[in-house]
C-alpha cells in the first residue's frame, strides 16, 4: 500500500485510537494503522502487561461490535453513520449487495479516509458507499445528506459522539434525528450511553494524554448520571429503547489478555464497577 499524503495533521488522540484498535479484528483498522505509520511498519506491542491498555482496547472493541450486533437483525439498507472517525464499518457493509451507506465526519477526517479506502487491498464494493463531510448538528447539511438516500427507512448509527456534546447539543441532535425518523421510519443505534464513574476505583488509569483530552472536551461532565437518567433523557426526546446490545465475548481479542494480566483484586474491582457504557437501538416512541 502506498500513499503520498502527510498524516502529521491528524490529532494525536485520533491517531492513538486508530493505532490502539489496529491490533484487533475490527475490519480494516490494521490496514489503516499501517498506512498511518508508513513507511514505518505497524508493530503493536501485544506483550504489554499494562492493564489500562487492555481495558481501553476491550472498551473500544466492545463498542464497535455492539453496533454491528444491533444492525444485524434489521432489513434496512439505508445507513447513515455520524462522526465515524477512523472506523470502516461502511466499507465492510458495502461488500454486500443492496446497501447505501453514507459515512460522515469532519472534512479533514473524510479526506484521509478516502485515501485509506482507495489504498486498501482486497476491498470489495458492490453497493453504494459515500464518504461525506458533515457537522451532525447542522440541520440543513444533515437533511441534505439524508436526502441522498433512496426512499425507505433509514438507520442512523454513531459511536464516540454524544460524550462531546453538552445537554443542549444532545437535545439538538435528538430533535434532528427524531424528525428524520418520523418522516422516513427506522432506527437510531447509539453506542454512547456512557455513565459517570471513577476509573481509578477499577484500577484503570488513562494517562496524561487521555486525561488532557477528557478535560479539554469535558467528557466526564457530558456523560449521563446513570442509565436511568439516560433512559429518561431519550424518553423526553421522543424515543423508546427497541433493543440493547449484549457483550459478545468471543469477538473481544483484548478480553483474554486483560484476564491474563489482571490480579484477582483488580478483577474484583472491575466487576464491582459494573457496566459503564451500553448500546441502545432507539425508535420513535409509539
Amino acid at each position: 500500500m502506498e500513499t503520498t499524503r502527510d498524516y502529521s495533521t491528524i490529532s494525536p488522540t485520533a491517531k492513538s485510537l486508530l493505532l490502539l484498535k489496529g491490533s484487533t479484528n475490527i475490519p480494516f483498522v490494521k490496514e489503516a494503522a499501517q498506512l498511518m505509520l508508513a513507511p514505518q511498519p505497524y508493530e503493536p506491542d501485544l506483550s504489554t502487561k499494562d492493564l489500562s491498555f487492555w481495558g481501553r482496547l476491550l472498551h473500544f472493541e466492545d463498542r464497535y461490535w455492539s453496533i454491528d450486533q444491533l444492525l444485524a437483525d434489521l432489513p434496512i439498507k439505508n445507513i447513515l453513520e455520524l462522526s465515524s472517525g477512523f472506523s470502516f464499518r461502511g466499507l465492510k457493509t458495502v461488500a454486500q449487495p443492496g446497501y447505501h451507506y453514507i459515512d460522515t465526519d469532519l472534512p479533514e477526517v473524510v479526506a484521509i479516509k478516502k485515501d485509506f479506502v482507495a489504498a486498501f487491498p482486497g476491498k470489495q464494493i458492490v453497493s453504494v458507499l459515500e464518504l461525506l463531510p458533515l457537522n451532525a448538528l447542522d440541520e440543513a447539511a444533515f437533511r441534505e445528506t439524508v436526502d441522498r438516500f433512496p426512499s425507505g427507512e433509514i438507520v442512523i448509527v454513531n459511536e464516540g459522539l454524544l460524550m462531546y456534546l453538552d445537554e443542549q447539543e444532545k437535545q439538538q441532535l435528538c430533535h434532528l434525528i427524531h424528525r428524520v425518523l418520523m418522516e422516513r421510519g427506522g432506527y437510531w443505534i447509539t453506542a454512547d450511553i456512557y455513565v459517570k464513574w471513577d476509573e481509578g476505583k477499577a484500577g484503570l488509569e488513562r494517562g496524561a494524554e487521555w486525561e488532557a483530552f477528557y478535560a479539554q472536551h469535558r467528557i466526564h461532565e457530558n456523560k449521563f448520571d446513570s442509565f436511568d437518567a439516560a433512559k429518561l433523557f431519550f424518553t423526553k426526546m421522543g424515543f423508546q429503547i427497541d433493543k440493547e446490545a449484549v457483550r459478545e465475548h468471543e469477538k473481544l481479542t483484548a478480553l483474554p489478555r486483560l484476564m491474563e494480566n489482571a490480579t484477582e483484586v483488580q478483577l474484583k474491582r472491575m466487576r464491582q464497577a459494573g457496566r459503564t457504557r451500553i448500546t441502545w437501538r432507539l425508535k420513535v416512541a409509539d
